[in-house]
């Protein structure tokens, strides 16, 4: 070994021997003397170090857990639930009506050449009926323009007013209440010798049918419901009748009981619902098999509901289906059991392919809504709940449009008045309720950017912003400013946040966009639309409220060619380029963001689905509320 290696290993040992044992070492410089470090020192620096680190984290927790308590905690709340406040019913004078203008001295005196119904006004003085708002006032209106009987011949009640009364009393057939159109005709035995009291009773009668026949008609064409008063989740403009151009319609038919049933949407699917209400109205009562509640039954599981399983798949399976599984039917017979077996599986998958539903074998909600009947009572109000609402829709939906039916969870596009293409959608939780309304669709984007609505960031963004500032910067998200600039997420001061957002916020184009590869738009103050998503799984389940309100669908692609009139492949094509463009959709295309628990399938049977958000409850406590307001004396 050479010199100087010797040295440096000597010294290397050295050193390491005397941090060892704790001697002190010498330092460079002319103070050498006073420059000495121990290994404690060493060491206990550290320590020191370490204490004054963990000290400044606890200190800047502390300081973050402050701003954090003083930090506004806001949030964007969803739409309200309205106690339902039904139409008010108001007290009308008709004596305006009873006078008019005449050359005699005295204006009760008949003269020569007038009308029976000016012979009768006279008993109008003092009179007071009690109907809604619009019936009263077209009453007056009416009646001040045209002076003359609608509903009386002569002495007594005529054919039109009997056939009004006749087809009023069938209100119940279009899902609407007979009670609220009862009209008492006047006996035709009087006195001769009394023709006052009868001119009276007459005109009493006239005035009372013709609010009848407007309440009818008022009805039968918007519904008996607002449906805005219902909820923040309902959005409609309700639909204007001219009651007064009606009154003289019905004084100029040859048959007002057919005019009155006209009033009803024409629609096939009101038919159909009609026609529905009908058949079950004229049934007997249905046996039900009942699944017991909370049943969730896997394929291997044993289970005292199997049983009942097997029965509902008797009663509601499709002749196929107990063909192709008579065997399993057969031999389950005979054994009974609790196993629920894979043969079972197999039909239970079967049915629940035959009925749109994932075909996995579980027995769950879904499954046992689709296995079990509702009574007949049950479905008689759901079907009349759709009545009304589809009062509120257009009268004609349109030869071509999209429907949306959120608790079917289905979009379909409608052409030619036919099913062209249909799809399962995910619609809003819960808490996140999808709108009731409708629209025009505009337009198809390519590669959307996804503008994060307000509520999301502030409901479920800014706590993690408050705890993590760059947040958005890592996820990739772009914020700009009121002046349209770029900033970071974590340039902003998230703890000053209050309701009003500062920036704007979007995810930019790409595989993990919200909304997937394309989104189709009919802009509405709900900021909802249509669009792809990248969470595929989701359409595997049978009940799909995930989203935030918007629609997601299970085939974007087939709906977007289907609105524009195009192909798959050119949809491809756009989507393909990589770039964010829209794309116009010609002539604008009806689309209706619906809630039916009861709509007529494409084959003509009804389909009946779960209440998922409530509605129906609220939508039928607001019927009882008005006809108890309607049956209140005044």
């Amino acid at each position: 070994m050479n010199t100087r290696k010797m040295i440096v290993g000597c010294t290397v040992a050295a050193l390491t021997l005397t941090l060892s044992v704790g001697v002190v070492l010498p330092t460079a410089g002319p103070a050498q003397a006073q420059q000495r470090t121990s290994l404690f020192d060493i060491i206990f620096n550290n320590k020191s170090r370490r204490e004054r680190v963990h000290r400044q984290r606890l200190e800047e927790q502390r300081r973050k857990a402050q701003r954090a308590a003083k930090a506004p905690v806001v949030r964007v709340s969803s739409p309200r639930i309205y106690t339902y406040k039904p139409d008010k019913m108001k007290t009308f004078d008709l004596s305006s009506l009873s006078r008019v203008e005449i050359a005699s001295a005295d204006p009760y005196l008949p003269q020569l050449g007038s009308s029976a119904f000016d012979e009768s006004r006279r008993f109008l003085d003092g009179v007071k009926i009690r109907t809604a708002d619009e019936v009263g006032a077209a009453i007056i209106e009416y009646y001040s323009a045209n002076p003359d009987f609608v509903w009386v011949d002569g002495t007594a009640a005529n054919d039109n007013a009997r056939a009004a009364i006749a087809e009023m009393a069938k209100a119940d057939e279009f899902g609407l209440s007979p009670s609220d159109y009862m009209v008492d005709i006047p006996s035709d035995g009087f006195d001769m010798t009394d023709m006052a009291n009868r001119q009276r009773q007459l005109m009493m009668f006239e005035m009372n049918m013709s609010a009848k026949a407007l309440s009818y008609v008022l009805d039968a064409t918007r519904g008996r419901i607002d449906p805005n008063r219902l909820s923040g989740y309902h959005d409609f403009k309700r639909k204007e009748v001219d009651l007064e151009a009606a009154l003289g319609n019905l004084a100029a038919t040859p048959d007002a009981g057919v005019y009155l049933a006209g009033s009803n949407p024409g629609n096939r699917q009101f038919k159909a619902l009609k026609d529905e209400l009908a058949d079950l109205r004229a049934a007997e009562e249905n046996e039900l098999i009942v699944i017991a509640k909370g049943t969730f039954l896997k394929p291997g599981a044993k289970n005292p509901e199997v049983a009942n399983v097997v029965a509902a798949i008797r009663k509601r399976g499709s002749d196929k289906l107990l063909v192709d599984h008579g065997i399993t039917l057969y031999e389950y017979e005979l054994s009974g059991g609790l196993d629920y077996t894979p043969e079972l599986v197999a039909m239970v998958k079967d049915f629940q392919r035959e009925n749109k539903l994932a075909a996995d074998g579980i027995v769950g909600k879904m499954t046992i809504a689709k296995l079990t009947d509702l009574s007949n009572a049950d479905k008689m109000d759901k079907l009349v709940l759709a009545m009304e609402r589809l009062r509120w829709l257009p009268r004609n939906l349109g030869t071509k449009h999209v429907f949306i039916n959120q608790p079917a969870f289905r979009a379909t596009f409608i052409k030619d008045d036919k099913e062209n293409i249909s799809m399962r959608v995910v619609v809003g939780k819960k808490s996140n309720q999808t709108n009731f309304f409708h629209d025009e669709i505009e337009t198809v984007e390519y590669n959307p950017y996804w503008g994060v609505p307000r509520s999301i960031i502030i409901n479920e963004m800014l706590p993690k912003l408050r705890a993590d500032p760059s947040y958005l910067d890592r996820l990739g998200y772009e914020l700009t400013n009121r002046r349209g600039q770029r900033v970071s997420s974590r340039n902003v001061n998230w703890y000053a946040v209050g309701t009003n957002v500062p920036v704007d916020v979007r995810q930019p184009p790409g595989r993990k966009n919200a909304l997937g590869e394309l989104k189709i738009l009919f802009p509405n103050k709900h900021a909802i639309y249509m669009h792809d998503t990248p969470s595929k799984s989701l359409f595997d389940r049978d009940a799909r409220a995930f989203s935030h309100g918007c629609i997601r669908l299970h085939d974007p692609r087939g709906m977007a060619a289907a609105v524009l009139g195009s192909s798959r492949e050119h949809i491809a094509a756009q989507i393909a380029q990589g770039r964010n463009m829209a794309e116009p959709v010609p002539g604008k295309i009806p689309v209706y963001v619906s809630y039916f628990t009861a709509w007529p399938k494409e084959d003509g049977s009804v389909g009946y689905y779960s209440d998922m958000y409530g509605r129906d409850k609220r939508l039928g406590m607001a019927i009882e509320r008005t006809q108890e307001v309607r049956g209140a004396q005044g």
